[in-house]
């Protein structure tokens, strides 16, 4: 049976509670599993995760009987914002108060990073699913967190190498202003440089900008053979279409966004995303496994389809509550020594390994967004071209600043 309840402005909760009234005889610290999922609700990044991801989690959840040796599971929801005040505080009243056991995270890099600060203190997992920043698996990575979905790294690497598998080395960035977008275009400049192409130069927007006249403009000007896009949601929107309107494409330019969801192709339309070649964590359509679950969660969430930062929240929540059935505690380090040493098995991992520094070793898929005429219909968007394998994807050990590698 679930049941939702609305505490607040930016929560709710879900409880998923098991059919009999047996008692709980495991070692789950206060006779709840508390998992709390933490994005923009209501922002620019939304329809990233949002209510999405909150679907997601409750579907891992209903694959567990909603019950963990007779211990229910409740879900807690809260809306950061995109502020790291919020999402801090949010955490510290989860983790140090209301008994969270997990939080689930798909926020802005400066928030992910700051919450993770307060799971490591609090030795609770924190499972990323949608942030981007390389930091936390990297020089910050701690031995309570795991990486989901991607990162700058990854998502830079495989949009990079689709353009220089065809010449195109000149390179011109529009790129939004902080952490999230300098450190995406900093990955995509390493990879540029090392194959000998170079950066003509780059135009920073603020986040939730609108109008993409001057930096397109400068893009032009720039006479580069791929304009770089570096940011995401709701930015990459409209920067995308507004180049659909400045012609650039037709007059021989290319657009090479370093990441884009499903969802944003849905809602720029083809017309001005055909073409598209970039890597992604998951689709929807690749195999038979995500498209049973995307039957479910049509069927849970409206006839929506998820993209692929939700797909992966689905693996995170379902692989903890795999480690707390198997190991009958919600002790924090215990369920992460747990989550390393078990391979991730679902409808969208297969026999993947969690490495030392928190990256879930997932290949990613190289896509490439699908014409008009050739898509069958809404969410027919990708012709998958090809997974890339893991070590081919993610930062190698030998690149890696995480501390973890050494201990």
């Amino acid at each position: 049976m679930t049941t939702l309840k609305k505490t607040g402005a930016s929560a709710l909760f879900l409880a998923c509670t098991a059919l009999t009234a047996a008692p709980a005889y495991a070692d789950f610290s206060d006779g709840v599993i508390r998992i709390g999922v933490m994005n923009d609700q209501s922002g620019p990044y939304a329809d990233n995760c949002g209510t999405g991801s909150v679907t997601m989690a409750r579907l891992a959840i209903e694959d567990h009987g909603g019950e963990i040796n007779g211990t229910p599971i409740e879900l807690v929801i809260a809306d950061d914002q995109n502020q790291p005040d919020i999402g801090v505080s949010t955490a510290r009243r989860w983790v140090e108060e209301e008994g969270v056991d997990a939080i689930v995270g798909c926020s802005a890099s400066s928030i992910a990073l700051a919450v993770q600060d307060v799971m490591r203190q609090n030795n609770r997992p924190y499972l990323v699913a949608g942030t981007a920043t390389t930091e936390t698996t990297n020089g910050q990575c701690s031995p309570m967190t795991t990486n989901w979905a991607y990162d700058t790294y990854t998502l830079a690497r495989g949009s990079v190498n689709a353009q220089l598998e065809q010449d195109n080395l000149s390179w011109y960035f529009i790129t939004v202003d902080y952490t999230f977008g300098h450190q995406w275009q900093e990955d995509a400049t390493r990879f540029i440089e090392a194959a000998g192409g170079e950066v003509l130069g780059s135009t920073l927007h603020p986040l939730g900008a609108t109008d993409f006249s001057s930096q397109l403009l400068q893009a032009q000007a720039s006479g580069a053979q791929v304009i770089g896009i570096a940011n995401a949601g709701a930015d990459l929107g409209n920067v995308i279409k507004q180049a659909e309107e400045f012609g650039i494409v037709a007059a021989g330019q290319t657009i090479a966004p370093l990441g884009i969801l499903v969802n944003n192709v849905h809602g720029i339309g083809l017309q001005a995303t055909q073409g598209l070649i970039f890597s992604a964590a998951a689709y929807w359509d690749y195999d038979e496994g995500t498209r049973a679950l995307t039957a479910r969660y049509n069927e849970a969430y409206d006839g929506r389809y998820p993209n692929e930062a939700q797909l992966v929240t689905y693996s995170a929540v379902n692989h903890f509550l795999t480690a707390l059935e198997s190991t009958g505690t919600d002790e924090g380090v215990a369920v992460m020594d747990q989550m390393r040493a078990t391979p991730v098995n679902d409808p969208i991992m297969h026999d993947v390994s969690i490495r030392e520094d928190g990256v879930v070793m997932h290949p990613m898929v190289m896509v490439q967004v699908k014409a008009p005429g050739d898509s069958s219909g809404d969410w027919d968007y990708y012709q998958p071209l090809g997974q890339i394998a893991a070590d081919q994807s993610w930062r190698t050990r030998e690149e890696s600043a995480c501390s973890l590698f050494t201990q």
